[in-house]
């Protein structure tokens, strides 16, 4: 069997595991750990606290540092959007376009990564190649967080990591940070008529939401002289606002779903620092009148750039494989942040555009997975 008509076969079986990020990822787990040991790989499964959940890591060939890792997250989105005309979660084929939840982001790549096994288990490696496969990306890369954790206690530094995103197997070496958060006021409930006798919690969140956007508005001034990202600067977004129970009710709680996508980590620190500040402040005012009011900002999830940086093998590497000129930037996320928190130089480039993913009818060309293993097949030759 050719490595495409394998890689084809072996996508197939990983959309018919619909590991949607609320639920296990277990079965794809076992069954690549299945495959990749059946070609002489060691593997580690390393399961979260509930076993329900667990990351991948996967060595060929010798156990010294300085190899090569290969990741890709094996969670997807739930497919509840309207516009699905086939079974999300049985692949299709048509107009040679590949069709499934989780086809360009990212188990295109992981297939690739999968069907390249008995070639790379038969190359004479002087350094090793790792597969890491990894849990709830999509909700906060936490399984990467633990992975690289786990690395570090460990003292394993790889040299350099691919990330397989789908980029249409353009080469990214720097994208901004992804800070996720929710901010809950906790008032005190009261009649309408008598806002003096109670706490509006939408109050105190609309005048934190105030703050933040002044915050954003100075931020567009202190965008780095040569930030590549579009735009330049550390941006906040408001996503969800929600607040009381009727329009003659006191508002006794509200809650602000926020992110902030940092060029730099000291923007993220300052940020927070001065936001973290302004609650107290605001917390003040309303234990005046309820000594049980308070302000939480929860961390739903905070996720490292990746910082362009120069001499990336990685990046050389990847560029000359895929006949880039040169690497690009992007402003959405992923988990390679993490892995360069290592030392570990990194790219993200994978088969599949961005445009594709979280939508219905989510699909993966043939010709993108096709140019992943040309990709994957020419690694060799800088490995042995």
């Amino acid at each position: 069997m050719g490595v495409m008509t394998r890689t084809e076969a072996l996508l197939g079986e990983l959309i018919a595991l619909p590991t949607v990020s609320a639920d296990s990822n277990r079965l794809l787990i076992d069954r690549a750990a299945d495959w990749l040991e059946h070609f002489g790989a060691r593997c580690e499964i390393m399961a979260d606290e509930t076993g329900a959940k667990a990351n991948l890591w996967a060595t060929f060939g010798p156990e010294v540092d300085d190899g090569l890792v290969l990741s890709g997250h094996t969670d997807v989105v739930p497919a509840e959007e309207p516009g699905w005309t086939t079974d999300p979660f049985v692949m299709a084929e048509r107009d040679d376009r590949l069709y499934g939840r989780g086809t360009c982001d990212m188990k295109g790549f992981i297939a690739c990564v999968l069907g390249m096994a008995p070639e790379i288990a038969a190359w004479d490696l002087k350094r090793p190649v790792h597969v890491a496969l990894t849990y709830d990306e999509e909700v906060g890369c936490y399984g990467a967080r633990a992975l690289v954790d786990t690395l570090a206690r460990q003292g394993l530094r790889p040299g350099m990591a691919l990330l397989g995103e789908p980029t249409l197997m353009k080469v990214i070496d720097g994208h901004k940070g992804c800070c996720e958060y929710t901010t809950h006021f906790h008032g005190l409930e009261g009649h309408g008529s008598a806002p003096d006798r109670g706490v509006n919690a939408a109050v105190y969140a609309t005048r934190y939401v105030t703050r933040l956007m002044e915050v954003e508005a100075r931020l567009r001034g202190q965008a780095p002289e040569a930030s590549p990202f579009t735009p330049p600067w550390t941006t906040i977004n408001i996503g969800r606002m929600v607040a009381g129970a009727a329009r003659n009710v006191i508002a006794g709680q509200a809650e602000i779903e926020w992110e902030m996508r940092p060029v730099q980590p000291r923007d993220a620190l300052e940020v927070l620092a001065e936001m973290d500040r302004y609650a107290v402040e605001l917390m003040a005012e309303m234990q005046v009148v309820h000594p049980g009011a308070h302000v939480l900002r929860e961390v739903v999830g905070e996720v490292a750039g990746l910082m362009p940086e120069d001499g990336n093998r990685m990046a050389q590497m990847a560029c000359a494989l895929t006949g880039s000129n040169g690497c690009e930037v992007v402003s959405f996320g992923t988990e390679a942040g993490l892995f360069q928190s290592l030392g570990t130089q990194c790219v993200v480039c994978g088969p599949g555009s961005i445009e594709q993913a979280h939508r219905a009818d989510e699909y993966l060309a043939r010709s993108e997975l096709r140019a992943c293993l040309d990709m994957l097949q020419g690694m060799q030759r800088y490995m042995i």
